[in-house]
């Protein structure tokens, strides 16, 4: 047996040999031709202005890259932040080289990832995204419970879960409010476990639709029972509550229904409950439900309200959103295709007050907040214990641990600087021909410097060292001596212009005083103010913009970071922004207002 398979394996091998020489062509050496380009970089994820958000202080992410060269790579370095956290360099491909690398060191606040290739040659190409990672959601609301704002995700905030994704929904490419809407989809909604939302006899809900006439009937939320007589045409009302809309002519109707653990309550407003599908406008819904009332609201009115002796949460163990199913179905109240912004779920009765109030705040109409001087575009007074821009209502994003200083120049509170932090927000609205701001600093002197005001571009090439400053502005302090010097520096869009007011600019610092600062820039010239009076003036050709969204607030971070710049640890209060260029009478107004 042995011979045998030796004498196999030799007529194998010279078989072979033969094959090679006649028939078969053998392998031969392909010239790759010259080196003609750089390295290509792509990151598919983080996707540039992504958001993280999670519970813990640290968290991962999964960054999703591919770098190519026409002849081949040598080495992939990942820079997080400026600082190399991995390289590469073995190729299977050695052209290509997809890869995902997780770097579980990611804090709050903005992050920027660069990637290079180098080639064999030392080519190399290069590719950076800016990402955020956000704190923890903090609930804007008393008894908020769920919030689903739908920027591209189907999270939970309150709870940072995700909820079960049936079907195929989507994303609606617009919002109310942030950066995008849910989308429904035929046999497609979300489910929930109810824990937390029925612990007492009170809920509200409040959200944002774009009405979809087709279906002409669909489940838009669901907190119900299941019906083990009917499990495939579920209606089991003696619990819970079913929130629903069905045609009534070429409208559509919304209805509530609740059950108190015996029997169910309908509240039908009739016409006064009709909305006119496929006009391409939002509307807003509310509903709520305490122990012996219910009222339904759209568009900030009551359409049906009545007594209700309490509701009973008997098996409720699941909250559908977009549907009917899998527990409202015998009448065919299935999947909604309309659109769904900003879902809220409360423990607790709204008033119509506080439903009026969410309106305003997600309709542009900001917090209530009138603008009290012309051309004001942008408030923070920092007096309600929170980050609030008042003209808009939205929320600043905040990183590090920055605090409130428990005294004000104007008001209740004002914001108190610390080590590593700040708060940005984005430009828009905010930009154009003129621009101007004012504020109330009381100046501490540590550290020696730091940037008050930043609207600047990324500096790719220098991640973590940032200092493009051919576009936008950067409003910072230096030490001089004993003092701070403030000043001011603007782009044009191909270089920048200096106004720096020399002795006139110092400030004494840690003296307990409050002082008021204010810079104007036009298509003529800039000019900085420090207590009303020109400390700084001159000519300049205009402001550039160009891939300035952000604004930064008490730091350089991180648009201004090359020569130290970063968080000042000083108090600010009453901060504002202007689309024009203010008088020195209009400064000097604000200042006697604001005394």
């Amino acid at each position: 047996m042995k011979l045998i398979n030796k004498l196999f394996l030799f007529l194998f091998l010279v078989g072979m040999t033969f094959s090679c020489r006649d028939g078969i062509d053998p392998i031969s050496a392909v010239d790759a031709g010259p080196d003609q380009g750089n390295p290509e970089v792509v990151i598919s994820f983080p996707v540039e202005g992504s958001v993280i958000q999670v519970l813990e202080p640290v968290t991962s992410v999964n960054i999703k890259f591919e770098a190519t060269d026409d002849i081949e790579l040598a080495e992939v370095i990942i820079d997080f932040d400026g600082a190399q956290i991995a390289k590469f360099t073995e190729f299977l491909d050695y052209r290509r080289y997809k890869d995902e690398y997780t770097y579980d060191q990611v804090g709050d606040g903005m992050h920027i990832i660069t990637i290079t290739a180098t080639d064999k040659n030392g080519k190399t190409g290069l590719a950076s995204v800016s990402f955020t990672k956000e704190p923890a959601y903090t609930p804007l609301y008393a008894g908020e419970v769920l919030y689903m704002p739908f920027d591209g995700d189907y999270i939970d905030l309150v709870n940072i879960r995700q909820p079960t994704v049936i079907g195929s929904p989507g994303f609606a490419g617009e919002s109310v409010v942030g950066l995008d809407a849910y989308r429904g989809a035929g046999d497609a909604y979300l489910t929930v476990p109810t824990d937390g939302m029925v612990a007492n006899k009170e809920l509200s809900a409040v959200f944002w639709m774009k009405v979809n006439a087709t279906p002409d009937r669909a489940g838009v939320l669901v907190i119900g029972p299941p019906d083990s007589a009917n499990p495939d045409a579920a209606n089991n009302r003696v619990s819970g509550f079913r929130f629903f809309r069905e045609s009534a002519g070429d409208k559509q109707r919304f209805k509530l229904n609740v059950g108190n653990g015996a029997a169910d309550s309908w509240f039908d407003g009739g016409e006064a409950a009709d909305v006119a599908p496929d006009t391409d406008e939002w509307h807003h819904f509310a509903f709520t439900i305490s122990e012996d009332y219910v009222a339904v609201y759209i568009d900030g009115e009551i359409v049906k309200d009545g007594a209700f002796d309490g509701i009973d949460w008997t098996n409720c163990d699941v909250l559908s959103i977009m549907s009917g199913a899998p527990r409202f179905t015998g009448w065919s109240h299935l999947s909604d295709q309309s659109y769904m912004d900003e879902l809220r779920i409360f423990d607790r009765e709204l008033s119509q007050s506080d439903i009026q109030g969410i309106i305003n705040t997600e309709n542009g109409g900001g917090s209530g907040y009138t603008p009290k001087y012309d051309g004001e575009t942008f408030y923070l007074g920092f007096d309600n214990g929170d980050y609030t821009e008042m003209v808009s209502g939205n929320v600043m994003t905040v990183v590090g641990t920055p605090g409130f200083a428990g005294e004000s120049k104007v008001g209740a509170d004002a914001y108190a600087g610390a080590a590593d932090s700040y708060l940005s927000f984005p430009t828009t609205g905010l930009l154009g021909d003129e621009f101007s701001a004012v504020f109330w600093l009381n100046i501490n002197a540590t550290p020696d410097r730091a940037g008050i005001l930043v609207v600047g571009p990324p500096d790719l090439d220098n991640p973590g060292a940032e200092n493009v400053r051919t576009s936008g502005f950067r409003f910072f302090r230096e030490s001089v001596g004993d003092l701070q010097r403030f000043k001011l520096n603007a782009g044009n869009g191909a270089a920048d212009s200096w106004f720096d007011g020399g002795e006139n600019a110092d400030v004494q610092g840690d003296t307990g005083d409050w002082n008021h600062f204010a810079f104007t820039i036009s298509g003529g010239e800039c000019v900085v103010y420090i207590n009303g009076q020109v400390v700084s003036q001159g000519a300049f050709d205009g402001i550039n913009w160009t891939d300035c969204d952000m604004i930064s607030i008490m730091s350089g971070a991180p648009r201004f970071t090359g020569w130290g710049h970063m968080s000042d640890l000083s108090y600010m209060d009453e901060l504002r922004l202007f689309n024009k260029a203010l008088t020195q009478e209009e400064v000097n107004t604000i200042i006697t207002d604001e005394m």
